[in-house]
């Protein structure tokens, strides 16, 4: 039979699946001894077998009638007593800390008669009427659903009938007849009565409990910390002890350090005569450790030392909650604290030097996402700047500039020096150029999936989306607030890609330590010991553990010169993915433009002549910057209407042209040009391999391209490592063929430049077919990369760029998804793909290369599962290469320590 109520001293802090974080981490203090207050808990399997059949499990009512027994023999007192009552919290506690997501309702056993005995006990007529109160006042709300406000507005009343606003100038007289007003509210909210039974009270408790699991606010949170939504909570039912007894009583939390900074000291809150939620509740100021130790030198004493004691304990900084009744100090709860991202590495490598943890333990305390909130700029101070929108927190970060409403104008203003914000009501691969000059992107549709949002983020671009309250106006050239205010194009605002905020005018920036670190202007060894000296050495400390201790290499996805030097910078091992379309944009795009409508070959080979030498400078910078490094080089993979005039504008220029009697001939030419080549859905048309073998000579340009600028590298002394992938491939026949064209090309190179050419020609893994047919393109190809963006559209079977605004909040919303699957690896559908590809091309080709491309090579949790399925690389975006690094250094580890592998 399931077993589901254990005793505190039953547990400990290695069931946290089982008995929650609260249950696991009280059983491991009554162990060790502290002074925790006799409990039970209910566990994380009787929720959810609650939540799956819409009432408890048959067994638990006898389960907790035997535990409570035992409880009130131990305390000599029964549950509600009339004389002296045994009074029980029952708080919710799951597997991960989700604070103040769930329920807690203190005082349980209160009723009409018992608070009289309690009184009477404590000698505090005031105290138990107040505890009864709180007691009505949490019930109402977490089990009958009754509105808060309508006990708030009684208790402000109670105190303007006072004269006060301090809820300790209410006497007992005065909370008697709050009581009795809250029991009236029950009846007139709830239709019923306060139930007076105190098993009903505790029963009914539990069940709101677990009932809380599903709450909209619980779900987003799990949604928004990647929580299973099936864990369920456990519940705890503890003796209670009393802060509200006087002043030599109270509650209050502390940290055992510093969770902003990781700083060792006295952190935490104390206020006398209160009870329960009323610290973070901000019903009084409170006071520091420091106040506690002169008015209780002995509680504050004892406090200090077991709080050391649970970090010595935990290994790790301790959260805690402590109740002082009448000078005796009780520990309600501890777990290991939440932190920010800086605190999170400075703790990390204190631990080390304290010899609490060893350096793969301290790698394992820090994650990929802490490093890039460390990595973005941040405002100094917006609290004298005026808030004009809210929006959805896309990409984080801090960017400052004069607003824009299209790419010509934020290219052209920033290449006269200014820094300008792309506002756009949506973005698209058109606004590509304008983004990439941009300080930041913000949009008034879109959320966190729109091709703003991911674009942004592969740049490391600050980016504010779905500021809902904006009206843009990209033909007028402004944009208009909820209040009416019009803001012209030129006006400077600010962007909080971290909170989703715009504000009005300049905020400063303040650029991170971390980043300068990386580029190389911050040498770790010669930093000051002040907080971003000692940031920037911890996180130097921490990336040389996790970059001797990966499997994977990480490269960068990088297009340009630039990009590639800072890529290397940032440590990337080479390049991944060089989008060779991305060059024909701007002035190169009526280039290409005019190869694909060319309609003979003379008019072809002339425009493949006239790009030739341009991509061989290209690909020249990207081989320099990169010198001995793999360097993968996509062929051409426009979707084609990035690359055509727009139909409907192009219409209606030859429709208003013919009706002025002045026909264009070209025009005309062209729109019969693109009617012939329009398509419904260009994302699943003629692209990649497809626009290769269609337009003879395209990709041969390009590897020619390719092969001359790695010669010429070659004979400037340079190593050149070219590997040329062949994009959308879907049977072998069509990688074959092109790849019989780019062996030709690289003959004749070598005969013409004398140079020894080493290449690799491979493919990119983009559709399901590639991946169930792997074995049969491995035969040819010689590594593989998988674009697992393009994987997931084609899997799925929905547009990246579509998927926002059609019905992606719905399936959020209804739990279908609890994170985005091109934000993080699909590993079920998508990855079991990638998968299946890995193994069956390397059953094929036992040494083929492979990585992934796609921007999940730089998500840390498609990191684990990359190394998980043997991947030689991931690529990422620059910015995102050091989260990759780190991730794929706890990836390996993690693997180590599951499997006995050597995780260094």
């Amino acid at each position: 039979m399931t077993k589901f109520v254990y005793d505190f001293a039953e547990g400990n802090k290695d069931l946290k699946g089982l008995l929650g974080g609260k249950g696991a981490n009280l059983a491991e203090m009554t162990n060790m001894g502290l002074p925790v207050p006799p409990g039970f808990t209910i566990t994380a399997e009787a929720c959810q077998a609650f939540l799956a059949n819409g009432r408890e499990p048959a067994e638990l009512s006898a389960e907790v009638t035997q535990h409570l027994a035992a409880l009130e023999v131990r305390m000599g007192k029964k549950l509600g007593q009339t004389d002296d009552p045994l009074l029980v919290s029952v708080r919710s506690g799951a597997k991960f800390s989700m604070p103040g997501m769930m329920e807690t309702v203190l005082n349980i056993g209160l009723n009409d008669q018992s608070v009289r005995g309690l009184a009477a006990q404590a000698g505090n007529e005031r105290s138990a009427f107040d505890s009864y109160r709180r007691l009505i006042q949490m019930f109402g709300k977490t089990v009958l659903d009754i509105d808060g406000d309508h006990f708030e507005n009684a208790l402000d009343e109670a105190k303007t009938a006072k004269g006060t606003t301090n809820d300790l100038d209410l006497d007992a007289e005065d909370l008697r007849k709050l009581v009795e007003t809250y029991k009236q509210v029950v009846v007139e909210q709830a239709g019923r009565e306060f139930p007076q039974h105190p098993r009903e009270q505790m029963d009914l408790a539990v069940r709101a409990v677990f009932d809380s699991w599903n709450a909209p606010r619980a779900i987003l949170y799990r949604r928004q910390e990647r929580i299973p939504a099936d864990l369920g909570t456990a519940v705890n039912i503890c003796s209670m002890v009393f802060g509200n007894l006087s002043e030599d009583s109270g509650t209050g939390v502390a940290f055992t350090r510093d969770p902003a900074s990781g700083a060792k000291g006295e952190y935490g809150d104390y206020l006398q005569n209160a009870q329960g939620e009323d610290v973070v509740a901000g019903i009084r100021n409170t006071l520091s450790l420091s106040d506690l130790a002169r008015l209780d030198p002995t509680s504050h004493d004892e406090l200090m030392g077991i709080m050391a004691q649970l970090e010595e304990h935990y290994r790790d900084l301790c959260d805690i909650e402590f109740t002082i009744e009448r000078g005796k100090l009780w520990m309600l709860q501890t777990r290991v604290g939440k932190r920010t991202a800086a605190a999170a590495f400075r703790i990390a490598t204190q631990l080390i030097d304290e010899g609490l943890i060893d350096e793969h333990e301290a790698l394992q305390r820090v994650t990929g996402a802490q490093l890039a909130q460390l990595m973005f700029p941040h405002f100094d101070d917006t609290a004298a700047h005026r808030k004009i929108a809210q929006g959805m927190n896309a990409s984080p970060g801090a960017a400052v500039g004069k607003v824009v409403f299209d790419s010509y104008t934020a290219v052209k203003w920033s290449r006269s020096g200014e820094k300008v914000i792309l506002v756009r009501r949506e973005t698209n691969p058109d606004d590509l150029n304008g983004m990439i000059a941009a300080q930041g992107i913000l949009t008034s549709r879109g959320g966190k999936t729109s091709h703003a949002a991911v674009v942004a983020r592969g740049m490391g671009k600050t980016c504010v989306c779905g500021a809902e309250s904006l009206k843009v106006d990209t033909k007028a050239r402004h944009f208009t607030t909820s209040d009416g205010t019009v803001y012209e194009e030129g006006t400077v605002i600010s962007i909080d890609g971290t909170s989703g905020e715009v504000f009005l005018g300049e905020v400063p920036v303040v650029d991170s330590p971390v980043v300068r670190y990386f580029e190389g202007e911050i040498d770790p060894e010669g930093t000051g010991a002040d907080d971003a000296g000692e940031l920037v050495k911890a996180v130097h400390r921490i990336m040389r553990v996790a970059d001797g201790g990966r499997r994977m290499s990480v490269r960068a996805n990088a297009d340009t010169e630039p990009d590639a030097a800072r890529a290397r910078q940032f440590g990337a091992q080479g390049i991944g993915l060089c989008r060779t379309e991305h060059m024909f944009l701007g002035d190169r795009r009526s280039l290409v433009e005019a190869l694909i409508l060319a309609d003979t070959d003379s008019e072809r080979e002339r425009q493949l002549a006239e790009l030739l030498p341009l991509q061989r400078e290209d690909f020249k910078g990207l081989f320099e910057a990169m010198d001995g490094l793999p360097v993968t080089i996509r062929l051409l993979d426009p979707p084609l209407h990035e690359f055509l005039p727009d139909i409907t504008e192009l219409s209606v220029r030859v429709a208003v042209a013919e009706a002025r009697g002045e026909p264009r001939e070209g025009d005309l030419r062209m729109l019969q040009a693109v009617h012939k080549l329009h398509e419904q859905n260009p994302m699943l048309g003629l692209r990649g391999v497809r626009l290769g073998l269609v337009i003879p000579g395209l990709f041969a340009m390009q590897s020619r391209a390719i092969l001359e600028a790695a010669a010429e590298r070659v004979q400037a002394g340079g190593v050149p490592r070219v590997e040329i992938m062949v994009p959308l491939v879907g049977a072998v026949q069509e990688f074959e063929s092109v790849k019989d064209d780019i062996v030709k090309v690289a003959r004749d190179v070598r005969a013409e430049t004398g140079a020894h050419l080493e290449y690799l020609v491979g493919t990119m893994i983009e559709l399901p077919r590639a991946a169930l047919t792997a074995d049969q393109i491995a035969e040819s190809a010689e590594f593989f990369s998988f674009g697992t963006n393009d994987l997931t559209q084609t899997t799925w079977g929905f547009s990246r760029d579509d998927v926002e605004a059609a019905f992606f909040s719905h399936y959020l919303e209804k739990g279908i998804f609890g994170v985005s699957p091109f934000e993080s690896i699909d590993r079920e559908g998508v990855g079991e793909l990638v998968r299946i590809a890995a193994e069956k091309g390397r059953e094929r080709r036992p040494g083929l290369k492979l990585g992934v491309c796609g921007e999940h090579g730089g998500d840390p949790e498609s990191v684990h599962f990359f190394d998980e399925v043997g991947l030689d690389y991931v690529s990422c975006s620059p910015f995102r290469v050091p989260v990759a690094r780190l991730e794929a250094g706890r990836a390996n580890a993690q693997a180590g320590a599951g499997n006995g592998r050597d995780s260094r």
